[in-house]
């Protein structure tokens, strides 16, 4: 095995890991197994999976930034500036992913201080909700711009995807985010909805893993 196979093995194996401990994130915050409603399952979280799920955010964004590696060989064959952009814009979305996370934090701490002094949790919680609403406003434009050159040029066959990688990039699946929610219930609803975006995360790893598994003999 050359190096650069084993950077990308070991590049997307480390992004999977990275999704994995921000879902585990995901979950500390919002599972309880009793109830769906997010808000109220983090008003009476545990200090510790608040703080557990805090620490994930960060060592989860080290993690997926390994990912950009073979992002990074996949557009080799490309111009220089677009696998630049690209690799740049698929950075500031997975540091992104860390920052919104802790906000949920925010969010899960305002929910409990509500819950132990009986006040209206949604209320208490308003304004670092509105943080990470006003936080997301800034990533869907590079998600989009990011989207565009990712389906375009893999689709194209400049880079060294192959066409069904389109497939599996998180746009599609982010589309279908709501008709899938609207198919669960009960715990799985907790689950999946709460860890979608870092699911759709690790699928997308898991098949550029199996993508570029003969990238040296290309």
């Amino acid at each position: 095995m050359n190096q650069i196979k084993r950077q990308i093995i070991i590049g997307n194996i480390l992004a999977i890991i990275g999704g994995l401990l921000l879902f585990s994130g995901d979950m500390l915050l919002y599972y309880n197994g009793r109830h769906t409603n997010r808000l109220q399952n983090m008003a009476v979280s545990a200090d510790w999976r608040i703080i557990s799920s805090g620490v994930l955010a960060l060592l989860a964004t080290w993690f997926y930034l390994f990912g950009l590696i073979p992002v990074y060989y996949a557009f080799k064959p490309d111009k220089p500036w677009i696998r630049h952009t690209v690799v740049l814009l698929f950075a500031a979305i997975l540091i992104a992913y860390g920052v919104v996370h802790g906000v949920y934090t925010a969010i899960a701490t305002s929910a409990k201080i509500a819950y132990q002094n009986h006040l209206d949790i949604t209320e208490s919680s308003r304004l670092a909700i509105k943080v990470n609403q006003t936080v997301r406003l800034f990533v869907y434009p590079l998600f989009a711009l990011l989207s565009g050159l990712f389906i375009y040029q893999v689709w194209t066959q400049k880079t060294l995807y192959p066409k069904w990688m389109v497939f599996f990039f998180p746009l599609l699946p982010f589309l279908l985010r709501k008709p899938i929610r609207n198919l669960l219930q009960g715990a799985a609803l907790t689950i999946i909805s709460g860890g979608y975006l870092n699911l759709i995360l690790i699928v997308f790893f898991m098949a550029s893993l199996i993508a570029l598994k003969n990238y040296n003999t290309r």
